[in-house]
């Protein structure tokens, strides 16, 4: 029996899932692109989901992303990534969407009131900057 077809051109498909890359490494535009890709492989090493889950997680997102015709260009690499990773993050039971969300308004407050030029620095749970 066959698959049955995506209604998804595969050419858009591939764009999307290819890694940016320079010299064979990863390229990172913003330093949080970096942070998610490492907080990627870091909780898959600590065993919070194996490697082939994760790699089920961002296809998902990246297949979504195609089916809403989203940065065909492959430009939203990374949004997808961080997508998928707080899909997964949130499946596994790691933390909730209300846990994120409310860390994600946390952050855009700090960005906030971080003068131009300045690391963001948020506070921990204590108040103090981190």
């Amino acid at each position: 029996m066959n698959p049955p077809k995506l209604p998804i051109d595969s050419a858009r498909l591939e764009s999307l899932t290819q890694l940016p890359r320079d010299a064979d490494e990863p390229v990172f535009a913003q330093p949080w692109q970096a942070q998610a890709f490492a907080l990627a492989i870091e909780l898959s090493r600590r065993g919070f989901f194996t490697w082939p889950e994760w790699t089920r997680a961002l296809a998902n997102e990246l297949k979504r992303a195609a089916e809403r015709r989203e940065n065909e260009d492959g430009s939203g690499y990374y949004h997808h990534w961080l997508a998928a990773l707080e899909h997964i993050v949130i499946a596994k039971g790691l933390a909730d969407l209300t846990t994120l969300q409310d860390r994600k308004s946390a952050w855009i407050e700090a960005y906030r009131h971080t003068p131009h030029g300045n690391p963001v620095a948020m506070a921990d749970r204590s108040g103090d900057p981190r």
